[in-house]
């Protein structure tokens, strides 16, 4: 494990200076970037080292960088930087989104599989309930409801499951 996190680590300083002194030698070959790509960069660095070095943990982080590099880069074209006031309840879907992804990597998706989706869901509710008071228009809003029995019917069913395995 630490000589494939070794290697990676290698390559990708390479990269990135390859990148940078392409940037020194031609500013204005990445002249279409915002500063968003940095997170999302960032956040697609920890997933491929989760890959490359079987560590599932690195998902978690990733994802989060990752989406709010999203989020930010969204902000940053429309300049609807009052979105903030109801899109940070994203942020706990892509915690959910870690877990399922290290779940992939780490070989136990089942485990981590009802806490992931547990999350996703409490931020789509978030999303929505906040979406709806701040900004978000009417039409999207209207079935977030659903969302909250969505979560009731994962909750139930893990209630069911759990009895049904300490019978």
């Amino acid at each position: 494990m630490k000589r494939k996190s070794g290697i990676f680590g290698g390559v990708l300083l390479i990269l990135i200076g390859l990148l940078f002194l392409a940037s020194e030698i031609y500013p204005d070959i990445f002249s279409f970037w915002r500063w968003p790509f940095i997170l999302i960069g960032l956040g697609i660095i920890f997933l491929l080292w989760a890959l490359i070095a079987g560590r599932g943990g690195l998902a978690v982080p990733g994802a989060i960088l990752s989406g709010l590099g999203g989020i930010f880069y969204y902000q940053e074209v429309t300049q609807n930087w009052e979105s903030w006031a109801y899109v940070w309840a994203l942020i706990p879907g892509f915690v959910g989104v870690g877990i399922w992804l290290s779940g992939l990597i780490n070989k136990k998706f089942k485990q981590n599989f009802s806490g992931g989706l547990t999350l996703i869901l409490i931020s789509t509710i978030l999303f929505f309930a906040f979406g709806a008071q701040f900004g978000l228009q009417p039409a999207i809003t209207m079935f977030w409801p659903i969302l909250l029995i969505a979560l009731g019917a994962v909750a139930l069913i893990r209630a069911l499951l759990r009895n049904k395995d300490q019978a």
